[in-house]
């Protein structure tokens, strides 16, 4: 095995590290030239670009789902820090800098986490959710994802009622892992947020109408046996195509998936 990094010596450790990460991030975003949007509309832009709902008492595996309530909970704690946030142009969208810190004195309950690869808990936990959910709406915009975090190349729950593509979630940690994307259209654009009974809902909304459209989605997805496992393959591409002449003009490669599968993989169709 290698030399442990410092972090990993005890929690002590650990826990400096940590602090040591949130600083840096606080000094580099107050010395920072950059604008982050903060302003606020209660009325909604003319324009809708894209809408999207994510279901929040998904089954995960093993997990235990007082940690999916409290994770719900949590999110009700935070959507109301993002809905109706304007993006000007130049501007940058900050996750934790409208969310702040998921803290117990805030309210926030024990929810469920991802940490070093694996299902966890901690206070605040769900926020992976509230990201994915914007993460997967940008895609669907001109906006410039300029920060984005992955879990490691890991497949760790079985689908279910799942939408999105596998691969395109998001990783956060406050504040040192944040999700940014940044406006370098001439449009202002707005996120709008709410929670239904069973959904986590989003709309990205506009003050000018959107030229093109983004259609985004998996090719060659299979799953492999390998000598330390079976894995998650496939390529999820993005096309930009015009509204008028439905033409696809631009075609990117956003992810290419090659994640262990950790959970029980009876019933996968298995490429030897």
């Amino acid at each position: 095995m290698g030399r442990k990094l410092f972090c990993e010596l005890c929690p002590l450790t650990y826990e400096i590290s940590r602090q040591k990460c949130i600083i840096s991030r606080h000094i580099r975003n107050f010395t920072s030239k950059e604008k982050f949007a903060k302003a606020k509309s209660p009325l909604p832009l003319p324009y809708e670009i894209y809408s999207h709902s994510s279901f929040m008492r998904r089954k995960l595996g093993t997990v235990d789902m007082v940690l999916q309530e409290n994770k719900v909970f949590n999110l009700s704690l935070a959507v109301p820090s993002v809905n109706g946030v304007l993006i000007h142009p130049g501007e940058i969208f900050s996750f934790w800098n409208l969310v702040g810190n998921t803290t117990l004195v805030k309210g926030y309950k024990t929810g469920l986490a991802i940490k070093m690869g694996r299902p966890s808990q901690d206070v605040g936990g769900g926020m992976c959710q509230f990201t994915n959910l914007i993460h997967w709406m940008v895609l669907h915009t001109p906006l410039t994802i300029i920060e984005r975090h992955q879990h490691d190349q890991l497949d760790l729950f079985p689908d279910f009622k799942r939408k999105v593509p596998f691969g395109l979630g998001t990783s956060i940690v406050y504040n040192y892992f944040d999700y940014q994307f940044k406006n370098n259209t001439t449009a202002t654009y707005q996120i709008l947020i709410c929670l239904t009974e069973e959904n986590l809902c989003g709309e990205i909304k506009s003050n000018e109408s959107q030229p093109y459209q983004y259609k985004i989605y998996t090719e060659d997805e299979f799953f492999s046996k390998e000598e330390d496992g079976v894995y998650r393959n496939g390529e999820v591409f993005r096309e930009k195509i015009d509204t008028n002449s439905n033409v696809c003009i631009e075609r990117t490669l956003l992810q290419r998936n090659h994640a262990k599968v950790t959970y029980d993989t009876t019933g996968l169709k298995i490429i030897q």
